[in-house]
């Protein structure tokens, strides 16, 4: 089945919600790489976080949502562009081990230096034009939290979640009061007696629930008594973005002195897409090609080390 994102409003209320299942990318995405337990838990519920999240995008563009820190978890990215195209990775340290009931301070906070990162990149940018891009030190035990105190501190908005995943499944729910016109926050009694009662019926939602339960039937079971308004659904899915000429922007951004010491040692290139594992070669003639056309930076690509 397609993967789902459902919108939703209360009528009469400033607060929205959603409910999203990613299950078939995250599927794609494991696909590509075989992690730990714990590390598949936290990954597919940045997933769906970063799903629900997409719907904040008034652009055309990608949100990249990334965990790093001083674990044996290093690095955690899921990109979302606003046509619900989505990829994700994470990075292990070189002989990590994770036990089984890690927590996300104990993959990624062991020493307090993780951090939490959203950026948000416009395809089309204007002359001069940078993406916007949030870090914040890691405040929180799980995903859910960490987002939920970016939100509040950096966009002053009240958001709540509901995350779960395995390896089989990954969905979630985000409930948001929003501000009213020209931004201004002044909520009215409904407005807050509608927060209220739509947290205390979403936290009632476990995750054995959560991931045995289709979205429908979620949004029917939480919320039968309220007047709510419902969007046409949308449906995420995996697609990754790299290509060549991208790998050929991260060379040139190496420096062609760091390239030809590479090319002297190892006699190519070669790059593979920690997204969805596509491989790269560049020989010596492609190198230099780099270093003699020019070519503007584009977004970010991760990728694993330069290897034979």
């Amino acid at each position: 089945m397609a993967d789902t994102m459902q919108k939703f409003v209360f009528e009469d209320a400033t607060v929205r919600g959603e409910l999203v299942d990613v299950s078939e990318t995250w599927k794609q995405v494991q696909a590509r790489r075989d992690y730990p337990q714990p590390v598949k838990t936290v990954l597919g519920e940045m997933l769906a976080a970063t799903a629900l999240l997409s719907a904040n995008l008034k652009f055309n563009g990608a949100i990249i949502m990334q965990i790093y820190g001083d674990g044996p978890l290093r690095l955690l990215v899921v990109e979302c562009d606003s046509d619900l195209n989505m990829r994700a990775t994470a990075k292990l340290a070189d002989n990590a081990v994770v036990s089984d009931d890690a927590t996300l301070p104990e993959l990624v906070n062991v020493k307090g230096q993780g951090r939490f990162v959203i950026t948000l990149d416009p395809k089309d940018k204007l002359p001069g034009q940078q993406a916007y891009q949030g870090i914040v030190p890691l405040d929180g035990d799980t995903v859910a939290t960490v987002i939920e105190n970016y939100m509040l501190r950096s966009e002053q908005l009240d958001t709540k979640l509901w995350l779960a995943a395995d390896s089989e499944v990954s969905r979630g729910l985000l409930l948001q009061k929003l501000p009213h016109e020209g931004g201004i926050v002044i909520d009215t009694e409904n407005d807050l007696a509608t927060w209220d009662r739509a947290v205390m019926l979403a936290s009632t939602l476990r995750p054995e629930e959560m991931m045995s339960t289709d979205v429908k039937t979620l949004m029917r079971r939480l919320f039968w008594e309220e007047t709510i308004r419902v969007f046409d659904p949308q449906h995420p899915h995996f697609l990754c973005t790299c290509t060549r000429e991208k790998v050929g922007t991260m060379l040139q951004m190496l420096g062609q002195e760091e390239v030809n010491s590479a090319l002297e040692e190892l006699g190519k290139l070669a790059v593979d897409c920690d997204f969805c594992g596509q491989h790269y070669e560049f020989d010596p003639v492609d190198c230099a090609h780099l270093f003699t056309t020019e070519a503007p930076v584009e977004t970010l690509i991760a990728a694993s080390p330069i290897k034979h």
